[in-house]
């Protein structure tokens, strides 16, 4: 079976309405966000095809979202397009709810 990325339009179109109605990104509009998908659907076919021998899966990402290809007994393989979750208290981003590596709490005060 030869994959393109038609082979994978209904995992594309529920990834796009799970992205209309649940996710929040600064990062991409819904259109920058089907580019994306389409683009590293393609790349993640490409890895799949490319992967070496005993190796069962095809991944591309970028900093939003993932896409895994993954062998499967049917003729295509199994699709996984996974939506990667950021918070703005993480350390990259200066959280100030974040202790530094060796930093102790603050004992509260006696009484």
């Amino acid at each position: 079976m030869e994959l393109i990325l038609e082979t994978f339009r209904r995992e594309i179109d529920a990834a796009m309405q799970s992205y209309d109605r649940h996710v929040v990104c600064v990062f991409k509009t819904p259109d920058d966000c089907l580019e994306a998908i389409e683009r590293l659907m393609l790349k993640a076919i490409k890895a799949y095809e490319d992967r070496a021998t005993g190796m069962r899966h095809g991944i591309a990402l970028d900093k939003e979202i993932t896409i895994m290809l993954s062998q499967a007994e049917a003729d295509a393989p199994l699709c996984g397009i996974y939506f990667n979750l950021h918070t703005p208290y993480s350390r990259e981003h200066g959280g100030r709810n974040i202790r530094k590596a060796g930093a102790k709490a603050k004992a509260n005060p006696p009484d």
